[in-house]
Order: C-alpha cells, then sequence, then structure tokens
C-alpha cells in the first residue's frame, strides 16, 4: 500500500493553488496525501478534489490564542493519524508537526513559502518577530528534508541553520491558463486591464498603483484577493474618484482566477523592499501572469527582476512616483512593436517556467525518504 502522508497548512485551503499542486503531485505519484486546514466565516466553499481535504472551524481566528489552538488541535490530529508522513507547510504549522513527528517516529518535510520571520507584519513588532526567531532557530538546524520557493531564501536559511533547502519554485502547470477557456466569462469592458492578484497586504505596492490609475487613461485595474489593506484600498479609490477604474474582486476559486487573469493585457507584481521576505520573493501570481503569456511590470527585487531580464518578458518598475508609473504602464499597453516582442518571448518563459519543471525535486524528496 502506498505511503500516507498529512499536509498541514494553516489557511482556508481555497486559493492555495502551491499546496493544492503538492498534493495532486503526490497523489499522481502514488501516495496518500490528506490535506488539512481551517474553515473561516468568509471561507468560499471547497470544490472537491481528487485527494481527501478537511477544514477545521476554530474558536479563534487571529492572535495567540488562534495560534494555539490551531497547533495544539493539529499536533493531536497529527499524533493519532496513521500517516508516516508529515508535510509541514510555513514555520506557523511547524511547532505542532514537528512534535508529532518526532513522539510518534514519523518522518517530516517542510515546505517554506515565504521567509517568515521577515514578513512586513513582523518587522516593525520585534517582541512577535523573536518568538518566531526562537522557534525558527529551534527546529530548521534539526531538519532533514526541506524545499522553499526561491534560491535567496534557501541560501539564507542554510547560512544561519546549517540546514540545505532544496528549490521549489511555484510555478503553474503547463497550459493552466487555456483549462477554463472554453467557459470563459469576460468582465465587459472597453479599456485596457492591468491586474493585481494575490492578498491586499502592505508592501506589495498596491497604494502607488491606485495613484497611478489618476495619470492613466483607457485602463483598469483589476485587484483580486483579499487581505488586512483590502478596505483601505477600496476608500482610497472612492476619494481619489477611481471607482470606475479599480475594481475589487474579493478572494476566487482557482478557476474563476484564470478567468480573469486571461482578460488581463499587464500584470503587477510591485513588492516593495521591507525586510528579506520581499526582497527575495518570487511570487506565484509572476509565473501565473507568464503561463497567461500576459506581460508583467515587477519591482526591482532580485528575483523577480532577474526572471524578466532573463526572458525579456516585461519591464522593472522605474519609479514609484505615481505619474511616472502610469507612464511606463502606458507603454507597455500601447507600443504595438514592444508588446509583440513581450508576446513572443512569453511563448518560451511559458514552457520552460512552468509545474513540470519542478516535479522531479519534489520527487526525489518524498521517494527518498
Amino acid at each position: 500500500m502506498s505511503a500516507k502522508i498529512d499536509i498541514v497548512v494553516i489557511n482556508d485551503l481555497v486559493t492555495d493553488n502551491r499546496v493544492h499542486k503538492v498534493a495532486q503531485s503526490l497523489l499522481e505519484m502514488g501516495f496518500q496525501p490528506r490535506l488539512t486546514g481551517r474553515i473561516r466565516k468568509q471561507s468560499l466553499d471547497l470544490e472537491k478534489r481528487d485527494y481527501p481535504t478537511h477544514r477545521m472551524r476554530l474558536l479563534f481566528d487571529h492572535g495567540p490564542l488562534f495560534y494555539f489552538e490551531f497547533n495544539f488541535r493539529i499536533f493531536f490530529r497529527l499524533f493519532f493519524s496513521r500517516a508516516k508522513i508529515i508535510l509541514s507547510n510555513d514555520l506557523d504549522t511547524l511547532a505542532a508537526s514537528y512534535l508529532a513527528s518526532k513522539l510518534r517516529g514519523k518522518k517530516l518535510v517542510y515546505d517554506s513559502h515565504e521567509y517568515f520571520t521577515q514578513v512586513p507584519e513582523l518587522i516593525d513588532r520585534p517582541f512577535k518577530q523573536n518568538l518566531w526567531l526562537k522557534l525558527e532557530k529551534l527546529i530548521l538546524p534539526r531538519l532533514k528534508n526541506a524545499f522553499t520557493v526561491s534560491q535567496s531564501i534557501a541560501d539564507e536559511y542554510e547560512k544561519l541553520y546549517g540546514t540545505q533547502f532544496k528549490v521549489i519554485r511555484n510555478l503553474p502547470i503547463r497550459n493552466s491558463s487555456l483549462k477554463y477557456q472554453a467557459d470563459l466569462s469576460v468582465v465587459p469592458h472597453d479599456e485596457k486591464i492591468v491586474i493585481y492578484q494575490g492578498a491586499l497586504n502592505m508592501g506589495r505596492g498596491l497604494e502607488s498603483a491606485i495613484q497611478a490609475m489618476r495619470f492613466l487613461q483607457g485602463a483598469q485595474l483589476w485587484m483580486v484577493g483579499s487581505g488586512d489593506l483590502e478596505e483601505y484600498l477600496q476608500i482610497l479609490s472612492r476619494q481619489l474618484g477611481l471607482q470606475f477604474k479599480v475594481k475589487f474582486f474579493g478572494q476566487v476559486p482557482f478557476k474563476e482566477l484564470s478567468k480573469l487573469t486571461a482578460q488581463a493585457d499587464l500584470g503587477l507584481s510591485i513588492e516593495e523592499d521591507l525586510g528579506l521576505n520581499y526582497r527575495f520573493a518570487l511570487p506565484n501570481k509572476l509565473f501565473d501572469y507568464i503561463q497567461h503569456k500576459i506581460p508583467v511590470l515587477v519591482s526591482s527585487l532580485p528575483e523577480m527582476s532577474r526572471i524578466v531580464n532573463d526572458y525579456k518578458i516585461g519591464e522593472v518598475l522605474e519609479s514609484r512616483q505615481p505619474e511616472r508609473m502610469a507612464e511606463q504602464m502606458e507603454k507597455m499597453l500601447t507600443d504595438n512593436d514592444l508588446r509583440d516582442k513581450y508576446k513572443e518571448n512569453l511563448k518560451l518563459a511559458s514552457k520552460e517556467l512552468c509545474w513540470e519543471q519542478e516535479l522531479p525535486i519534489l520527487e526525489s524528496i518524498f521517494k527518498n525518504l
């Protein structure tokens, strides 16, 4: 019988495409994955998947009690599970996963989706950051099987803790943008579409993007996602009189996200340099744009700019000053010769930057446990 794997993540599973791709891939390799997360009041329904899923309903939604309750319940779920392998996603699931693996002799694999202790939400909160750092310093040096999303993060972890992290980039499945074309539901529009997909959180450059729309004619900005700044950004758009140029779609499932992204003319990934997490970021939205063959505008941060410069599929942001940002976006949207070059280069990039290229690394980790 194939090995059972418990996969744990702290979100509600709906929009976490990385965890879904890993679980689906492990299933196709012959393992039996089971995915556990949580459900919140505002969570969308979870579409049926090929592997079992479970979403815990918690008493607390955020703060220290939430993290304690989540890890407490996850620990007992893992402790009594018959699965011999645990895949822990991010630092906020690692304490329970590590303890259960030690007490029950299970194999532990760790997937770090980001440089957790360097996220902007922790940088200005030294007490909270220090607590997570202590947990990181306690467990990461003891890990034998770990992977992360970019080489820069892997190098930093090895330098700090001597732990080797393999790199599995968060690339989309090849031709995933074509999967839902047959039933593509187009949102009516006569203008060019600039899209941002992902969390509406601090440090994503979203205020600058909205401000830039004051100076960009013949275009709309679509924001697909939710987060801490969602209400603030909606208010900002109304205050600037941009409520008809900036549209908020909220959190949407993978299928709807692909439909929206397929209609865009330009994709944004303009994170600010707020700590090492963003500096080393290689966001999945960048590769999603590429798979949809959409030119991209990205920050001058090393991992993202390297992809754009190597493949010549877009531009690196020259200025966060709204008027200059608008000028750069306008050129990318209206210069047809430039767009033809982007489109030609995107054909190659979309073939090479896909999930199928990462599968041998994932398989080597789990089949050699």
